[in-house]
């Protein structure tokens, strides 16, 4: 069952974050049940990560046995455009003032249609923030 990460989870571990003991197990557990990936856009925001260096970045995803998918056809961008709308339709519909409510950046959308496309779960911190709009989606724990 391959597992599709979050940039989230690896900054909690170089961030050194409370939960970073979990969720190095956690990603020992994932990789053992059939291995890790990060789509494209999650390997952009981990270079910009305040400790990464381009060498860093890219020597830890070796280490670790993280895979890195570059190739992000059609469909994974339907899937994206689809979340993408479903997301949209709740803001509309909600109550919520547009200047009070929080907004989604597109690079979400691609994560959850890459995890959804390529993977057959999600290990993110934030799994309020893919369920409503990709809901065939699995995630992690």
């Amino acid at each position: 069952m391959r597992t599709a990460l979050d940039t989230n989870v690896i900054s909690a571990l170089w961030s050194r974050e409370p939960a970073a003991s979990q969720v190095s197990e956690l990603l020992g557990r994932a990789q053992r049940d059939g291995g890790l990936v990060v789509c494209a856009p999650v390997y952009i925001e981990l270079l910009a990560h305040p400790r990464a260096t381009p060498a860093f970045v890219n020597g830890f995803l070796a280490a670790t046995n993280i895979r890195v998918d570059f190739e992000l056809d059609e469909a994974l961008w339907r899937e994206a455009g689809r979340g993408f709308v479903a997301y949209i339709k709740r803001r509309r519909a909600s109550k919520i003032p547009e200047s009070d409510a929080p907004r989604r950046l597109l690079v979400d959308f691609v994560v959850g249609a890459h995890a959804t496309q390529r993977a057959e779960r999600l290990f993110t911190l934030d799994p309020a923030r893919y369920s409503g709009d990709f809901p065939r989606l699995r995630l992690m724990p």
